[in-house]
């Protein structure tokens, strides 16, 4: 689907329809839940002129301006997919970051793991957060320490094509060892 109205972080229509409607006929009785549910149901995001897809939480239904509002900027142009959360996924990314890195240095585990995630995994993974904690210390082992907190998105060169991004519902790794 395709942002066609857009200010900002605001969302009036996605492929020239309202988005609140097309969020309502996907989230279905969730729409009205306040209870931090829409963190359930983030965009995948494509901005316009990248193929690196963003994860992109909403923060407000507002219907008084009949937008929706979401974490960072979505542009008009930009492409977007509903997406549901799962448990299993964000875990399993968790450890597969951490394997990446491992990967890149030649097997070499890191003396300093700092781990930021983003507050919306906490409220989807709710109980079982420490299992993507776990997951990251599997794969770097007992010599790693590790330190980390929660943020309300982060700001971080993607893998792939080294662009710096604010993303949302993610986790990043940054690692540090001595020389």
């Amino acid at each position: 689907r395709t942002v066609t109205k857009s200010k900002g972080t605001k969302v009036y229509e996605i492929d020239n329809h309202s988005a609140i409607e097309l969020y309502k006929i996907y989230l279905g009785p969730y729409i009205d839940d306040r209870t931090n549910s829409t963190l359930l149901f983030p965009f995948s995001v494509k901005l316009p002129g990248s193929s690196m897809p963003l994860a992109r939480s909403i923060l407000e239904i507002n219907y008084k301006e009949n937008c929706m509002i979401f974490t960072g900027d979505i542009p008009e142009g930009s492409t977007v997919r509903f997406m549901k959360a799962s448990f299993d996924k964000l875990i399993d990314a968790a450890g597969n970051a951490a394997q990446q890195i491992l990967d890149g240095s030649a097997g070499v585990s890191p003396k300093l793991a700092i781990l930021i995630s983003c507050v919306g995994r906490k409220v989807v993974l709710e109980k079982q957060i420490d299992d993507e904690v776990d997951a990251v210390a599997e794969v770097f082992g007992v010599d790693t320490t590790l330190s980390g907190f929660y943020s309300y998105g982060e700001i971080s060169p993607h893998v792939i094509n080294n662009a710096c991004e604010m993303y949302n519902q993610t986790m990043t790794i940054t690692t540090l060892n001595e020389l």
